[in-house]
């Protein structure tokens, strides 16, 4: 009998047995009720409970303990009779549970969980003596992942305690405080029982550490460990509380002026320095293929102690703050981390909070890196706050903390290395150039030996400033073409500052053309600002222009061979269709495409998009894809489903509506196509032509040779169908470079082709695909594109890989006599044999 058993247990000469089986007395019907028979063994007719003989043996033959009952019967007894129970019957229940889950009928807990959170909490009256039985039987509950619901019905009790009987439980809380921070709690249970424990010990002795509140294996924590050699136990005791205290993402203003002066009152400034810099470059421990930088038990304190090493400040607070960022978030999974947005966010927002010039940086760069779409939110919010404290928006705070690497207002660096002369140098809006002069005048682009063993740190230190400016050079390029959709104005004396003089921005700003606002209020664009000092400046963008006007600049830009830093005088115009007024809030104008899923999903990335990713999960049938245009006030959605089945995820997808909405507070409100600014409208659909059209199967040159019937329909129609507005400025772009080329005579424009007349045969070049046919039949040519970049193109206006791919397929095929792959020969041959 589980009464039995347990009375006999209850016996340990502790001072508590009294308590103990008082309890279990006015508990028997619990017990009974678990132990499946009732308090005398009979029911009324001579029965047992679960339908035996009064003898204990059923007819056949199995003991009643085998006999239970279900559960639906407890769980309606326990209804009926607990709310009916005075405080001394509750108390009773609730601590012959604890001692039941302790004897091994932890199923309880798992099974009539309503049940005891009601009884708990209705539950008065304890006694100190009950709440130490309570205590050391939630410390005695097996297995050990059952301790948190044994463990809240003691805390429950104990918080109803006053302060003098708290302090003789000092053993009992010590006791439990050891199991709880040894047992396997799931995360979401720990934290909010940890604080609750934490809370009473304090109120017992304030200056006592429980177990499992400072890690004791942890490398980042070890200086925090090591400081209780050092500083006063009652000061550090209250400032580490301090620090797990922190759960929200960017702390109160009291939280941070009682952070430092509980710092400073044990002098731990340098200690939460150190554990910043051991978070941001020490080795975590590992378990199986990953490791982790903070184990989540520990988040909380990890992260008050990024904030307090803000707070403290130091010359290495933000670079830390800064790679720390990246380590636990964009970083994590190639280095063999376990993500960690938690800390990852509160090295981002204390940046945003730091008063150092250099904070501003870290923001900017971690803004060009980090893709995650929460993190992204941490960023913007980081931002925010800072741009707020100098009475700016966000969007100037970003392009006046562009760094400029101690760059010559021309984009350059000199050092001096012995008897060379070494420069960095951005050459062009894509190129950045690391350049060797010896004393003779002659140039190098390697490093001469003389540098490579004489000033080998030296050297290093400027390859890593050149590859720093090539990034920041990147995303100088990606954000001021993000601006296109941005209906943005600058006074001029802010754009010639931030814009035009930058050493990097200025690249990519001279290479573009500009609106300028005279003093009659009328914009005259250019590439160079007038003579006399314009009013105000914004980005010309092809749909405020005329078709003249667009004509024009196309003109100019390859007759002075301009090479834009981005598609801005060839930018692609999207204009709202019949169709789409028609059906008034969405496009199909990208619908029913097949692409490369996993391409597609980089793309997303690539351009800033945030999309949920597809595969054989919960929230992973229906794709939707996120990008924000307008300076962040509107918002394209790209929708897309999978295409095949998979054991993950998808090889391909295909492609269905594109929608709107505008920010209405901090949502997102559906609006119709009509309502969407142009120039939002075109830049959006821009992105989605561009996910197509680089991803689309359609592209594929060997897709017929695959022997695969799959999406065969889909990729004839598609390789030579109608151009899209991207293959139509290809055309533009054609029309205007073939001509200074020494094919022009072999080739013309026809409709959506680039026809090239060869020495065997004319092709056909389709201007979206980039696809072959041969006349006079029409059959197909496949040309595969080679590795690596294509050398001898000519000049063209803009970046465009699949531009580029067309042009040399034209040389080739217009000197098609001197092929000498036997691959392409083997399809001309039939005609030329």
């Amino acid at each position: 009998m589980l009464y039995d058993t347990l009375r006999a247990g209850a016996l340990r000469n502790d001072g508590l047995d009294g308590v103990r089986v008082a309890a279990l007395d006015r508990a028997r019907w619990f017990l009974d009720l678990v132990d499946w028979t009732p308090a005398d063994g009979t029911s009324t007719d001579g029965t047992a409970a679960d339908g035996t003989s009064a003898d204990g043996a059923a007819a056949d033959g199995v003991p009643v303990r085998s006999r239970r009952y279900d559960g639906d019967t407890r769980r309606s007894v326990l209804a009926r009779r607990l709310p009916t129970c005075a405080d001394a019957d509750g108390r009773a229940f609730l601590v012959a549970l604890l001692l039941a889950g302790a004897g091994g009928e932890d199923w309880i807990f798992w099974h009539h969980a309503s049940e005891i959170r009601a009884a708990s909490s209705r539950a008065r009256g304890w006694s100190r003596d009950e709440t130490a039985v309570l205590l050391l039987g939630a410390a005695e509950i097996m297995p050990d992942y059952r301790l948190a619901e044994a463990l809240d019905v003691a805390l429950t009790a104990a918080e109803r305690l006053d302060p003098e009987d708290l302090y003789e439980l000092a053993p009992w809380f010590t006791h439990v405080s050891g199991a709880f921070a040894r047992a396997d709690i799931p995360a979401g249970y720990r934290g909010p029982l940890a604080k609750r424990l934490w809370a009473l010990m304090e109120i017992v002795d304030e200056a006592f550490l429980p177990d499992g509140l400072m890690p004791v294996s942890e490398v980042w924590a070890a200086p925090l460990r090591a400081s209780a050699s050092t500083a006063p136990a009652l000061e550090r005791a209250r400032f580490v509380r301090h620090l797990v205290s922190l759960s929200s993402p960017r702390p109160t203003a009291k939280w941070r002026r009682t952070c430092l002066s509980l710092m400073d009152a044990v002098s731990l400034r340098d200690t939460v320095a150190a554990c910043l810099r051991s978070l941001a470059e020490d080795d975590p421990p590992r378990e199986g293929e990953y490791g982790y930088l903070v184990h989540h038990d520990h988040g909380d304190l990890a992260r008050g102690v990024v904030w307090a090493a803000s707070l403290a400040g130091g010359p290495e607070t933000v670079q830390r703050l800064e790679t720390l960022a990246l380590r636990a978030g964009a970083n994590a999974g190639s280095r063999g981390l376990a993500e960690d947005l938690k800390l990852a966010g509160a090295a981002i927002n204390a940046l945003g909070a730091a008063d150092d010039p250099g904070a501003l940086e870290s923001l900017w760069r971690l803004r060009s890196k980090i893709k995650h779409r929460a993190l992204r939110k941490q960023l913007d919010t980081a931002l925010q706050t800072a741009a707020g404290r100098q009475g700016i928006t966000p969007a100037q705070l970003v392009e006046r903390s562009v760094p400029s690497h101690g760059l010559r207002p021309d984009g350059s660096l000199e050092r001096t290395l012995g008897a060379h002369t070494v420069r960095v140098a951005v050459q062009d809006a894509a190129t950045v150039r690391l350049a060797f002069t010896g004393a003779d005048g002659k140039a190098s682009k390697t490093a001469p030996a003389a540098v490579k063993d004489g000033f080998a740190d030296e050297l290093k230190q400027l390859k890593a400033l050149a590859k720093e400016v090539r990034a920041t050079l990147a995303t100088e390029r990606a954000r001021v073409e993000s601006l296109m959709s941005d209906d943005r104005e600058w006074p001029f004396g802010d754009w010639r500052e931030h814009y035009r003089d930058h050493p990097i921005t200025g690249v990519v700003v001279r290479g573009l053309i500009w609106e300028f606002q005279g003093g009659d209020g009328a914009w005259h664009a250019s590439m160079t600002p007038p003579d006399e000092t314009p009013a105000r400046v914004r980005l010309w963008h092809p749909i405020r222009d005329t078709m003249d006007g667009i004509r024009a600049w196309r003109e100019r830009i390859v007759e002075q061979r301009v090479r834009q830093p981005f598609k801005q005088a060839f930018r692609e115009i999207y204009l709202l269709t019949p169709a789409e007024e028609e059906t008034g809030t969405y496009s199909n104008r990208f619908a029913a495409h097949i692409v490369r899923y996993r391409r597609l999903y980089a793309l997303f990335k690539e351009r800033g998009w945030q999309a949920n990713f597809l595969g054989r999960y919960e929230g992973g049938h229906n794709g939707e894809a996120r990008g924000e245009f307008g300076g962040g006030e509107w918002r394209a959605c790209f929708y897309h489903d999978p295409a095949d089945e998979a054991d993950w995820a998808p090889e391909y997808a295909s492609t269905d509506q594109v929608r709107f909405e505008r920010r209405q507070g901090r949502g997102w409100a559906d609006v119709p196509l009509a309502d969407v600014p142009p120039v939002v409208f075109s830049e959006a659909m821009r992105d989605v032509d561009l996910f197509v059209g680089v991803t689309s199967i359609a592209t594929d040159a060997e897709w017929t040779d695959r022997g695969e019937d799959r999406f065969a329909a889909y990729w004839r129609e598609t390789t030579f169908g109608e151009l899209t507005a991207n293959a139509e400025v290809r055309r533009a772009a054609l029309e205007r470079v073939l001509p200074r080329t020494k094919i022009a005579d072999r080739c013309r424009i026809e409709g959506r082709y680039l026809v090239v007349k060869g020495e065997l045969r004319t092709y056909k070049i389709h201007l979206g695909s980039s696809n072959i046919l041969m006349e006079p039949d029409d059959s197909y040519l496949c040309v595969v594109q080679a590795r690596g970049k294509t050398k001898g193109t000519p000049y063209l206006p803009f970046e465009d890989e699949r531009l580029s791919l067309i042009i040399s397929k034209a040389f080739l095929l217009a000197a098609d006599h001197e092929i000498t792959d036997r691959t392409i020969l083997h399809q001309i041959k039939p005609v030329t044999t």
